[in-house]
């Protein structure tokens, strides 16, 4: 029983050494836990001992017991001061680049060379030129520096310009030409023409005259009507009314009904593409029509 009994519960001593290790233990990891662990400050080392990259023009034999920057060779001291310089560059400071710049600084040019071009035209169309007094001496003008861009954008202004001439001048030769037969039918073969259309308006106006009118209403108008050249109607135009719709309606039914025209013969075929007649209609009072140049 004794035996069994010292077995089962340890003893005093055992148990204070026990607690003893638990408390040494407790202990070196607490001042373990304590202790903080950091990497050195490499920017900082770099930092305090910063070197500059330059490039020197001379060199010396021994190297610079601390150098003060980085270089290409080696140059313990060099200049006329003691005073610690570097030089610099003599040229001038590099005009920052931005995206766009060059961009922007074209269509302003464009825009003053244009500008410019304008008041010397507006002082070309002018007719009026004020010569200056003999008191006054005229100062020219300094003429500005022109560079390769102004040259390119007044270049490129002028091709514009001759472009929108060109274009007008392609417009003016390809409209339809024109002959006008009004007052007077100066040619011929003009004069032959227009007879022979007279002949016929006159013929198909008297067959065909406004039942409405017949015996009541009578009146002259002026009427202008543009014949192809291959004698199909182009356009009627009333540039003076009669007064009545009745008659002014039968005016125009009236070449309806007597187109389409003899061709242009050669003669004037050859020069016209349109021709524009312009006579006075006149409904008599007999119940017909007569046409007459104005």
């Amino acid at each position: 029983m004794n035996a069994g009994g010292r077995e089962r519960y340890p003893s005093p001593l055992a148990t204070r050494s026990l607690w003893l290790a638990l408390a040494v233990s407790l202990l070196a990891h607490a001042l373990l836990l304590s202790l903080h662990f950091t990497f050195p400050d490499a920017s900082r080392a770099f930092q305090d001992r910063a070197l500059e990259i330059v490039l020197v023009n001379s060199r010396s034999a021994r190297k610079p017991a601390e150098a003060q920057v980085l270089a290409q060779a080696s140059l313990d001291g060099g200049g006329n001061t003691e005073q610690e310089h570097i030089a610099t560059t003599p040229l001038p400071p590099a005009r920052v680049h931005h995206d766009g710049s060059d961009l922007e600084h074209s269509q302003r040019r464009v825009q003053e060379l244009e500008a410019r071009q304008q008041r010397l035209a507006a002082q070309a169309r002018s007719r009026t030129v004020v010569a200056p007094t003999p008191e006054q001496e005229v100062q020219p003008e300094p003429s500005p520096a022109i560079s390769g861009s102004d040259l390119a954008s007044s270049a490129l202004a002028m091709a514009r310009l001759e472009g929108a001439i060109g274009k007008e001048l392609d417009e003016y030769n390809q409209r339809p030409r024109k002959k006008f037969i009004g007052t007077r039918a100066d040619e011929y073969r003009f004069a032959q023409y227009v007879e022979e259309w007279r002949s016929k308006i006159e013929r198909v106006g008297t067959l065909n005259y406004p039942q409405a009118a017949r015996g009541k209403l009578y009146g002259t108008l002026v009427l202008t009507v543009t014949l192809r050249s291959d004698g199909t109607v182009a356009s009627v135009e009333i540039n003076r009314s009669s007064g009545h719709k009745i008659l002014d309606d039968a005016a125009r039914r009236i070449v309806s009904m007597a187109a389409p025209f003899a061709d242009f013969p050669p003669a004037i075929r050859r020069d016209t593409d349109l021709l524009v007649i312009t006579r006075s209609w006149r409904f008599t009072q007999r119940d017909s029509l007569e046409t007459k140049a104005r």
